[in-house]
């Protein structure tokens, strides 16, 4: 399929990111019943999503676009009107005949989301976004080298900071974190800021008593990438305190058996040894393209040797790539990270190295910066809330 995804197809894949805490199951429920709760929760998701997608809407607009009954449109927006997530616009002014119908839409204005994003250096983002997507208010907080239960008391007070700057009922919070990240919030690794086996959902939950939604912030940003590109088949590498990637196949993305789908950071490129890595190995990915490392080396080699330093980790990432190229076929693949260290030189030289070692024929595989910018994770995590709390993309 090619361009945007159908409102169908969306929600076909936001029900199956709605269902409980997990926005990367796959596979799953395709063995399990078809419940009837879930299906009432697919058809909720069509309401909203096409709501969503095509803006205020009567009741037979949505049947029509749904294609379900009238009367299953007519009971759920009923529902969703009671909990406040739809609002009655009022009378239609197009032109048809007997009584005009009234419009319905998303409750845009009663609600806001907050958005964190833990992968930086030195630093937490975050933002008070609207149900559309637009940014309302943005705050970082400066963490320094803190690890473990202080680099966590920061996430606290950054995410408290932002629900008290909120304008709107806070519908939840999005949390976008470097290291393997399972479907109940747990960070099992995140060796760069000291976490293992720290249960981030419940400890945020408690400290913010909001839901909280978690993901690795490779993983929230393939989201943001697909909400946008209309790719089936994608791949998103992610530089920051880390690297790591998301990898979505038909639109779904994947998280594998152990949460760990897309955990390139840890994977040794070469044999010729390379930089100590803080998971205490030797010659990771991660240890040769982080932003703190590639900064430190080329700080070490002088501007003389800045290109240099790029084109080699570039080179390395292109080796650790092109394998999953060759493995899902993927023929877009989205950078994202410091736009200083990543666009030009080490873009250029992963983008030659995978053509290199795949088979390509220099028009097929297309490497690319996000269009998203720095606020590709922080966009992520909203759109991870949407779809958690509405079933929403």
């Amino acid at each position: 399929m090619t361009g945007l995804m159908t409102t169908q197809s969306r929600a076909r894949r936001d029900a199956a990111i709605a269902l409980p805490h997990d926005a990367f199951a796959m596979g799953a429920r395709r063995r399990a019943k078809v419940l009837p709760e879930h299906a009432r929760a697919h058809n909720r998701t069509l309401v909203l999503q096409t709501l969503l997608d095509a803006g205020p809407s009567s009741r037979a607009d949505l049947a029509r676009a749904t294609m379900l009954t009238r009367v299953t449109v007519s009971d759920l927006v009923a529902e969703l009107l009671r909990e406040g997530l739809l609002v009655e616009l009022g009378p239609s002014e197009a032109a048809r005949p007997g009584k005009p119908a009234t419009l319905l839409d998303l409750a845009h204005e009663r609600f806001e989301l907050i958005a964190l994003d833990l992968s930086e250096p030195h630093r937490f983002r975050g933002a008070v976004v609207r149900l559309d997507g637009t940014v309302a208010e943005r705050l970082e907080r400066e963490i320094g080298e803190a690890v473990g239960d202080a680099a966590l008391e920061h996430a606290i007070e950054l995410g408290r900071a932002l629900v008290a700057r909120a304008q709107r009922t806070v519908l939840g919070i999005g949390v976008g974190t470097p290291g393997i990240v399972d479907a109940d919030g747990v960070v099992h690794q995140a060796p760069n800021l000291g976490w293992h086996e720290l249960p981030m959902r419940e400890r945020l939950a408690e400290a913010l008593a909001l839901p909280v939604h978690v993901a690795n912030d490779a993983n929230i940003a393939l989201l943001a990438e697909l909400s946008s590109s209309g790719a089936e088949t994608l791949l998103v590498v992610r530089i920051g305190l880390g690297v790591g990637a998301g990898v979505a196949i038909a639109g779904m993305p994947v998280r594998g058996d152990r949460s760990a789908a897309g955990e390139i950071g840890h994977v040794t490129i070469g044999t010729d040894g390379g930089p100590r890595c803080a998971c205490g190995r030797d010659g990771c990915l991660e240890a040769w393209l982080s932003a703190p490392r590639l900064r430190a080396a080329i700080e070490e080699a002088g501007p003389a040797e800045r290109e240099r330093v790029l084109e080699e980790a570039g080179r390395r990432l292109g080796i650790a790539v092109a394998p999953i190229v060759g493995a899902i076929d993927v023929r877009r693949i989205v950078m994202s990270g410091p736009a200083d260290l990543v666009a030009g030189t080490l873009l250029d030289a992963a983008a030659t190295t995978l053509r290199e070692r795949t088979l390509d024929e220099g028009d097929g595989i297309v490497v690319a910066m996000t269009e998203h910018g720095d606020d590709v994770v922080v966009r992520g995590a909203a759109l991870l809330v949407r779809a958690g709390e509405l079933g929403v993309s």
